[in-house]
């Protein structure tokens, strides 16, 4: 399967050689596959999972036993829950594979980035929604649109970064 994907993005990577390196055309191939999936899910989380599907019935707040989360803030641990091992596993294999980190190393200081992510996702998304009241789908994108930036240096520099070998 990672021979497959990195053929296809190798193959669509062609027209932007002389533009970006092969490493960031596959972050933007991947995060950008990750990220239409993760605004998919959320769509279908918050529109027809928790029933904002139209505006007459607004949608149902997640109410738990010691606390209850605003339907566009469930929406998003929804779509956590698929988005976060299958962009672990792009960045793993794919993008970032030269990465000589251990395994679980990167594991927990993915699962660190990515809380860190979802820390300036919810921010944003109270931002938009609470208070200049914009549409909660268009204010997933737009946080994306912010998100993605930091995710990408955050993981280069920190997650999957290559340990240089020590000499003797």
């Amino acid at each position: 399967m990672r021979r497959f994907i990195l053929l296809v993005i190798s193959f669509f990577y062609r027209p932007f050689a002389k533009v970006m390196p092969f490493q960031t055309f596959r972050y933007l191939a991947c995060g950008g596959g990750n990220t239409v999936l993760d605004i998919c899910l959320y769509y279908i989380s918050y529109h027809y999972i928790l029933g904002g599907g139209n505006d007459l019935i607004p949608p149902a707040d997640v109410v738990l036993p010691f606390i209850t989360i605003q339907a566009h803030i469930a929406a998003l641990f929804m779509a956590l829950a698929v988005t976060f091992p299958t962009g672990f596993l792009l960045s793993k294999y794919i993008v970032f594979s030269e990465s000589n980190l251990r395994g679980r190393v990167q594991l927990v200081r993915y699962f660190m980035m990515v809380g860190t992510c979802l820390l300036l996702n919810y921010g944003f998304m109270k931002l938009f929604v609470d208070h200049l009241h914009l549409y909660p789908t268009p204010s997933k994108i737009l946080t994306t649109c912010f998100v993605v930036i930091f995710s990408y240096l955050a993981q280069k520099r920190f997650t999957f970064k290559v340990k240089v070998a020590e000499q003797k």
